[in-house]
């Protein structure tokens, strides 16, 4: 029997994963969860920091404790922005939907306390710069670990906008500074794939 194609493999499930915003009302086995955590945990880091925390959410009443609180601080900034009262509510009435419908919400945040420390502000603002950049890693990862696993999962940046209220609402430490949401759950309809630019478009030297 031949051996499964390495590269093909990862292709497929590079290519296959799609932000996923409905779910059917079915829980993910915990084991389950914590395996995608586990794997996401193997992203790349600046020196092998790990600056990423994780907040596991499966209970209906914690779920709706955070989308109550971040959406009183949304709905004040697009009332802000302007935007007339149907319209707040129709985008902030979608988001809450979204979190209520997940099965589990991982709440991704940036740890600074490994950090290489530097006496000037330039090489320090690059070494949190290189902490951020490395969450991206670590949710991409995240993505993959689940749709492996026939779980989608669609991420969020909303925590950017709002981490205090993140942070008080989950009684998170005042160290983190939660940065990324992550729904999960099993998917009530497969989302069509999104074109991407073509490679050519995308190169700024081929040399």
């Amino acid at each position: 029997m031949t051996a499964p194609d390495p590269v093909a493999l990862l292709d497929e499930l590079v290519r296959g994963r799609r932000s996923v915003r409905r779910y059917l009302p079915r829980p993910i086995p915990r084991a389950d969860l914590l395996a995608i955590l586990d794997t996401a945990r193997w992203a790349p880091s600046p020196h092998n920091t790990q600056p990423w925390r994780f907040a596991l959410l499966t209970r209906p009443e914690l779920k709706e404790h955070l989308g109550v609180a971040m959406a009183r601080r949304w709905t004040a900034d697009l009332t802000a922005d302007g935007l007339p009262p149907e319209a707040v509510e129709a985008q902030v009435s979608r988001s809450r939907q979204r979190l209520r419908g997940a099965a589990a919400i991982v709440i991704v945040s940036l740890y600074l306390g490994d950090l290489d420390q530097y006496p000037d502000p330039t090489r320090q603002a690059a070494e949190q710069t290189m902490a951020t950049q490395s969450l991206g890693a670590l949710v991409q990862t995240l993505l993959l670990a689940a749709h492996a696993r026939g779980i989608g999962a669609c991420w969020m940046c909303a925590p950017l906008f709002c981490p205090d209220v993140v942070v008080e609402a989950l009684h998170l430490p005042r160290d983190l500074i939660p940065q990324a949401l992550v729904t999960l759950g099993y998917a009530a309809a497969e989302p069509p794939a999104r074109e991407r630019l073509p490679l050519a478009a995308l190169l700024a030297l081929d040399d």
